[in-house]
């Protein structure tokens, strides 16, 4: 899951997003909303707009952890910010200078699966762990991409649908 920060032109804050989001204040913080392949046109949907209007946008792959406690990166995470990212009109993305690095490798690590998806999805670390755990149909509904319309927008402490514009 990437957790998606979003700070309007002029906004306070930054907007650091892991697996479990915190609430980043009211009153002129950054939204935060959670993504996933599932949901990821849906996500970039939301953030168009708002990018278009000036909003700065945060995608953090959320990551997860070896059995040692220590984070590990998750290409599943880096998959769906990509996702997210690659559904943007591409005027939004065109400008090199407005568009990070990382956020051009998320989007080229998505293109490079999601033809493939599914079979990139159960091969990869995070896959293959929640196969060995018998969760296997858990990571196939992980692969439909699209699948969901809901944008999950984190208000008071809770994630509820956001408002649609």
């Amino acid at each position: 899951m990437a957790g998606v920060g979003v700070s309007g032109a002029g906004g306070s804050g930054d907007s650091g997003v892991g697996g479990g989001a915190q609430v980043a204040g009211a009153g002129g913080g950054p939204a935060v909303v959670a993504a996933s392949l599932r949901n990821a046109a849906a996500v970039a949907d939301w953030l168009a707009p708002r990018v278009a209007a000036g909003a700065t946008v945060a995608l953090v792959p959320a990551g997860e952890r070896w059995p040692d406690g220590s984070l590990r990166p998750a290409a599943e995470d880096l998959w769906g910010a990509g996702a997210v990212l690659a559904g943007l009109p591409a005027t939004l993305l065109a400008d090199p200078v407005a568009t990070s690095p990382e956020a051009r490798v998320a989007v080229a690590a998505w293109r490079s699966v999601a033809d493939r998806l599914p079979a990139e999805l159960a091969a990869c670390a995070g896959g293959r762990e929640l196969a060995d755990l018998g969760f296997a149909d858990d990571v196939a509904v992980a692969a439909q991409v699209g699948a969901s319309g809901v944008v999950p927008l984190l208000v008071d402490g809770e994630f509820r649908p956001a408002p649609v514009m």
